[in-house]
């Protein structure tokens, strides 16, 4: 598997529920082994990364809504190039060269 691609899955795996019971899990692991070290620094640690998922998880979403919206487009439009409903699927590198591609 290439780099890309897996920064790609990792991107979006933050994006799940499952990426929040890890940042608990984690924190529970802190104050039980280490509870000592775990001042506003730590605090303010575990803060940044909640945040982190947070947006994360709500761009995802985002970004699911509009391709939902876009893959319906592309379905109604009887011109539209039928490969270009799963371009989603493509490591963003790709997808700019294919852009770039038919902008030429």
């Amino acid at each position: 598997m290439r780099t890309a691609s897996v920064l790609t899955h990792l991107g979006t795996a933050t994006a799940r529920p499952w990426a929040f019971l890890i940042l608990i899990g984690y924190a529970i692991l802190w104050l039980v082994f280490q509870p000592e070290t775990f001042d506003w620094h730590g605090f303010a640690t575990l803060a940044t990364w909640a945040m982190t998922l947070f947006i994360q998880r709500a761009e995802h979403r985002d970004t699911q809504a509009l391709q939902a919206k876009l893959d319906e487009l592309l379905r109604a439009t009887a011109s539209a190039k039928n490969e270009l409903t799963t371009i989603d699927e493509k490591e963003p590198e790709e997808i700019e060269r294919r852009r770039k591609a038919e902008d030429r």
